[in-house]
């Protein structure tokens, strides 16, 4: 049986959708078109809501496009630390800007307080926002980075990141399992040696 839904909404020109969420039909429709252009046929059954699910995941995996990662952190405590703050093993998905297929894996995150502290979950929050976008790991390192140092102006900052690619290893050199790892640091991580090396310690490394 057709869903008519789906017909409606990635075999109609978008100019004409009338949906609430324009976007969404926009990228269903041009993902139609490339299904056709591959020789695919996108009425057959399996693909017949294809252009609206991979739509649907771009909404999702690109949820973090237009967030500025230093608003993820905008609520903080007047609270002093000893010691670093340190989260570890933050799990995440993102896609790789060069071929838009995903890279996933874990960030390390930690940074010496000032006078402020942000909740725990605010870091896991700031990777994912960084890391919904189209990206590269590099780039979402710095990004961690930076934005606990301008929301928190703690005395150092450093994130580890580690991820897989499978634009790396599913289509060109085809390496699977290989992994990459970014670090970046500012303020005390930056220049001390071994605070770095402590937080390696402190994250299994």
């Amino acid at each position: 049986m057709i869903n008519e839904q789906s017909l409606t909404s990635s075999n109609t020109d978008p100019g004409q959708a009338s949906q609430p969420n324009q976007e969404r039909v926009n990228v269903a429709y041009h993902v139609r078109k490339i299904l056709e252009l591959l020789g695919e046929n996108p009425d057959r059954e399996g693909l017949l809501d294809t252009p609206d699910r991979v739509a649907k995941m771009f909404e999702e995996m690109l949820s973090g496009l237009n967030v500025d990662p230093v608003s993820v952190l905008n609520t903080t405590f007047e609270e002093t630390s000893d010691g670093p703050v340190i989260v570890s093993d933050i799990t995440f998905y993102s896609l790789c800007e060069h071929h838009m297929v995903p890279f996933f894996g874990k960030a390390h995150v930690g940074y010496l307080p000032g006078k402020r502290i942000v909740g725990l979950s605010k870091l896991a929050r700031l990777v994912e926002t960084v890391s919904q976008r189209l990206q590269v790991q590099e780039r979402m390192t710095s990004q961690i980075v930076n934005a606990v140092t301008t929301a928190l102006e703690p005395e150092g900052v450093i994130a580890l990141v580690e991820a897989e690619h499978t634009c790396m290893c599913a289509r060109g050199v085809k390496k699977p399992g290989s992994r990459t790892t970014t670090i970046a640091a500012s303020g005390r991580y930056k220049d001390d040696v071994a605070l770095r090396q402590e937080f390696l310690r402190m994250i299994g490394k």
